[in-house]
């Protein structure tokens, strides 16, 4: 069956809560079962971008999981590094905010890519339409700037 990456996102998201799911092979072998495609690597990049993570189970086995708060769903480095390269279009900064540029309609996306970062100096994140605006901590916002444009390829 043909999915596509957001209908692969939500069955990888049922199946990890439905089964204790140990390795990407077995989530391989899962989505199989039920008919759809993907490469180890694909699966990969989706639990990367699930926010899955690996947790100890009775018995000392690790399975997958998907923390239920997003404040606790960690993205890695590589992830926020493609969204910024992809769709941020411009930076600027005022003392401890830093505002970000988008086309149109994904800003949330890069808003949700920065909370989910664990970004050093990062308190949170507003998004509207266009626009992100990125707080940071106290003397932090050079800081912060600095590194949103060295991830983004801007400096």
């Amino acid at each position: 069956m043909a999915t596509n990456k957001r209908q692969r996102h939500h069955h990888i998201q049922r199946l990890l809560s439905a089964q204790s799911i140990t390795s990407q092979a077995q989530l391989v072998d899962a989505l199989a079962g039920d008919g759809i495609e993907a490469t180890q690597a694909t699966v990969s990049r989706d639990l990367d971008e699930l926010g899955a993570v690996k947790v100890r189970i009775a018995g000392g086995a690790t399975i997958y999981a998907i923390p239920e708060l997003p404040s606790e769903q960690m993205a890695p480095e590589g992830h926020l590094r493609r969204v910024l390269g992809e769709w941020l279009a411009e930076l600027s900064r005022s003392g401890d905010l830093v505002v970000l540029r988008t086309p149109p309609g994904v800003a949330h996306v890069v808003g949700s890519a920065l909370d989910r970062s664990g970004l050093e100096h990062l308190l949170g994140t507003v998004a509207g339409d266009d626009t992100v605006l990125a707080i940071a901590e106290e003397g932090r916002g050079a800081r912060l700037e600095l590194s949103l444009a060295e991830m983004a390829d801007l400096s």
